[in-house]
């Protein structure tokens, strides 16, 4: 499929800026591949689709504090840095991008907090706005991390006009998070409340998780036409015995399988055996899904609305097909659905 297929029309003004009121009263679109029908509920109602031993598959990240800001060095210019990946936990060194770029270059100094007790220094240039830094500090690596924790923001898209706001700390990550390691939230997971989950787990419903500690990559505009040139930035996948001993078990005895997110669906697609069924894997992947593709673990899916011409929208379109998804989406438009971090649901089945 080409990248013009996945254009779309999206009014500004369903670009979710905010988060519903709670978590599982956004609303969600279910959309059933077999039949094409398109139903409308809330997201609290998901539970009405799944019975006992079915298998829910959540993506266990925690989003990090990512955004900071700085001033350079004798001009006193204001830097943003968005920190991407840890490259060397003992010389605290790390993958940034910073923001004006073409102030920054090798050798320039930044200062973070009102006290400047945070000092980094540029040693890299990675790409046109990536650089590589080496955080100067005295104290333990706990300190060290505690103290980018205090100095760092939520890192809510840009898309999100806004000052980041306190409530953003809490519903910007899942209720289930545990890894420390995403810039960017599974967003499909946020619309999971403790209510609903007991609700589920009370129901019969098994939970499993996996980690992808999500990069900005993943939000990486597709810039070519042919779909099979397009490289997908690497990113941190944990799948351990346990998870693969749930999602198996559900497969063998056919039950209901669904991937929380487009996160979880790239994880457990980045391990499978030659007998269609999941791996424990500790690794990375750079998987890029897109029509046309066949899926071995999975059968039904949550997911939020997506960007056009978004990897995202490409996966989407592979799992429930490239038609069903362009209604769906325009059914959505119509009815005011909520889009992208924020935004409403769709549960594929």
């Amino acid at each position: 499929m080409k990248l013009s297929q996945f254009e779309f029309e999206l009014p500004e003004e369903l670009l979710a800026e905010f988060p519903a009121e709670n978590r599982d009263e956004s609303r969600l679109m279910v959309v059933n591949r077999k039949t094409g029908e398109i139903e409308h509920k809330m997201f609290k109602d998901l539970i009405e689709y799944f019975d006992e031993d079915d298998v829910m598959i959540f993506n266990d990240t925690k989003v990090f504090p990512a955004r900071l800001f700085g001033n350079k060095e004798k001009t006193g210019a204001r830097i943003e840095v968005f920190l991407l990946r840890e490259l060397n936990p003992e010389t605290r060194l790390w993958d940034v991008l910073v923001d004006p770029a073409r102030k920054i270059r090798i050798g320039n100094k930044l200062y973070f907090g009102e006290d400047e007790s945070l000092v980094a220094e540029v040693i890299d240039n990675t790409t046109s706005r990536g650089r590589t830094l080496r955080f100067l500090y005295d104290g333990s690596y706990q300190d060290f991390r505690k103290k980018l924790n205090e100095l760092g923001e939520t890192p809510l898209p840009k898309y999100i006009k806004r000052d980041v706001q306190p409530e953003d700390e809490d519903r910007y990550q899942t209720i289930y998070a545990k890894k420390e390691g995403a810039v960017a939230a599974p967003t499909a997971g946020l619309h999971f409340s403790k209510h609903l989950m007991k609700r589920l787990e009370i129901k019969g419903i098994n939970f499993a998780e996996v980690t992808l500690h999500i990069g900005l990559g993943t939000f990486n505009p597709v810039e070519v036409e042919d779909l099979s040139k397009h490289k997908m930035d690497s990113e941190e996948i944990m799948i351990d015995e346990e998870a693969t001993k749930t999602i198996n078990t559900a497969l063998d005895n056919k039950k209901r399988v669904c991937a929380v997110g487009t996160t979880v669906m790239r994880t457990i697609e980045s391990a499978v055996s030659s007998n269609q069924r999941l791996n424990e894997y500790n690794g990375w992947t750079n998987k890029f899904i897109f029509p046309p593709y066949d899926f071995s673990i999975a059968n039904c899916m949550v997911t939020n609305f997506h960007m056009p011409k978004s990897t995202l929208l490409m996966m989407i379109s592979a799992f429930a097909g490239h038609d069903l998804m362009e209604k769906a989406y325009k059914e959505a438009i119509k009815e005011k659905y909520r889009f992208y971090s924020y935004g409403d649901a769709m549960l594929i089945i």
